[in-house]
């Protein structure tokens, strides 16, 4: 017996595992970036590259304390204990027992160990210690602690894909928050300039030099402006409220802190694209999705070593007496020890349905794999052709702009000299304030497209 639990305990140390190894997939990303226009690896803290400290320091708390990044660290800690049962079955388990019973046997039972015949009650003092070890043979152990170490690690991504989009919402927040509250300024100062038109036809008409239609006409431009005031302020409110929730705050809690207007911050002039080799190291999906892979191709494993026979060694010491006085004694000690095996026989076809649905479930998250890389590459070239479009939508609106102011105070100027009718005046008034908007809209969207281009390359996250 000796000699068989030495053989045993040797064949443990050179055990195989059973199953596929896996082999880290190869991702579809072309060698260049069809756009490419700066190889430079990008800036982890791309938040920064923004300009704005208050916009760092609500990504940074937004890390902290936002809800679902404290779900999904929750979920990453899980997932580690899980991974520390999982090893549990490496090693030997021990346990420690102790009873005491006081009972009466029957007289007609088959067995009274008590040997008193039932004719009066006894007492059974029993303690033992007992240890257990499954001889891993075939790596059955082996491939559930690495399937748990792939569930970490798929945990660990998802975690960081939180991150990744918490700090992305939180950016595109406050940059849509700047830029209605430039709205809010553009429409003011707009309606400045049309209550002085207003004022303008009523003095001219006072003097004859005009009808009501130019009154009526500027009094409906104002009012059309002060229309706007309402819908901006609530879209601001709006978005406070909502970088409030990303903080974990309850509503309005950031109104003292963003309710100053600021402008919108402006991205640097360099796009940083890295190499496309290294978006399956950066973006968290893709991580999460290899992870899954490998925790799938580990289930094979495990599904693989079920056919096979599971040896265990058992050990036991301990005393049993029927009076206390003796328990304790040496001669009251009992102990056992040997191997036990178990073999798969027949089990109606469980064993070979399980392994056809590891090894589906493996293709499956190949298959994810390859569309997770492939998705990631579209999002990529999207978001800087989306980027480059709207830099040149900017740049032509900001020219738009710049001929409007020209052409408001000429109008303007030509009215007062009696050259032309209001309704001129008005339609360059109305014309610049669409530009005006379009403008600032645009230069919002400007720094929201950057915005998701870091987040499309994986960009990095603030820790948590």
């Amino acid at each position: 017996m000796k000699r068989a639990l030495l053989v045993l305990a040797c064949a443990s140390l050179g055990a195989c595992s059973v199953g596929p190894d896996f082999e880290k997939p190869q991702a579809p990303l072309p060698a260049q970036w069809p756009q490419q226009t700066q190889a430079a690896a990008i800036d982890s803290q791309w938040w920064q590259a923004l300009g704005d400290p208050q916009l760092t320091s609500l990504v940074e708390r937004a890390a902290k304390a936002n809800l679902d990044v404290r779900v999904a660290s929750n979920r990453l800690d899980q997932s580690r204990s899980m991974r520390q049962v999982s090893a549990a079955a490496q090693a030997p388990s021990v346990g420690l027992g102790a009873s005491y019973q006081r009972e009466r046997n029957s007289a007609v039972s088959l067995l009274d160990a008590s040997n008193l015949s039932g004719q009066a009650p006894f007492e059974l003092w029993n303690t033992a210690a007992d240890a257990s070890w499954e001889v891993d043979l075939w790596g059955h152990v082996r491939r559930a602690v690495e399937a748990a170490d792939a569930e970490v690690d798929l945990s660990q991504a998802q975690r960081n894909g939180v991150l990744l989009s918490i700090s992305a919402e939180t950016a595109s927040d406050y940059l849509k928050l700047r830029g209605v509250q430039t709205q809010l300024q553009v429409a003011r100062q707009n309606l400045e300039i049309a209550k002085r038109s207003r004022d303008l036809t009523q003095t001219r008409l006072e003097n004859g030099v005009t009808t009501h239609l130019d009154t009526a006409n500027s009094a409906a431009q104002v009012a059309s402006i002060e229309a706007l005031l309402p819908m901006l302020q609530a879209d601001q409110d709006r978005l406070i409220n909502a970088l409030s929730y990303l903080l974990g705050e309850a509503p309005g809690a950031l109104a003292n802190e963003l309710n100053t207007p600021k402008a919108i911050p402006a991205p640097t002039a360099s796009v940083p694209l890295g190499l496309p080799s290294e978006l399956a190291q950066r973006r968290p999906d893709i991580q999460a999705s290899e992870a899954a892979l490998h925790r799938a191709t580990a289930a094979i494993g495990v599904a693989k070593a079920d056919f096979y026979p599971r040896i265990s060694l058992g050990a036991s010491f301990g005393f049993q007496a029927l009076d206390g006085s003796n328990f304790g004694a040496w001669n009251s000690r009992q102990w056992s020890y040997g191997p036990s095996l178990y073999l798969p026989i027949f089990q109606g076809g469980r064993l070979t349905g399980t392994l056809q649905l590891r090894e589906h479930q493996q293709q499956e998250a190949a298959l994810n794999y390859q569309k997770t890389v492939l998705g990631a590459w579209h999002e990529v070239d999207n978001a800087l052709t989306d980027y480059r479009a709207e830099q040149q939508h900017h740049a032509a609106l900001a020219e738009a702009v710049r001929q409007n102011d020209m052409a408001l105070s000429v109008a303007q100027e030509r009215y007062r000299q009696g050259a032309i009718d209001f309704i001129n005046v008005l339609n360059v008034q109305r014309i610049r304030l669409q530009n005006q908007s379009a403008l600032v809209n645009s230069t919002t969207q400007v720094a929201l497209d950057r915005v998701q281009l870091y987040r499309a390359l994986g960009g990095g996250w603030p820790s948590a």
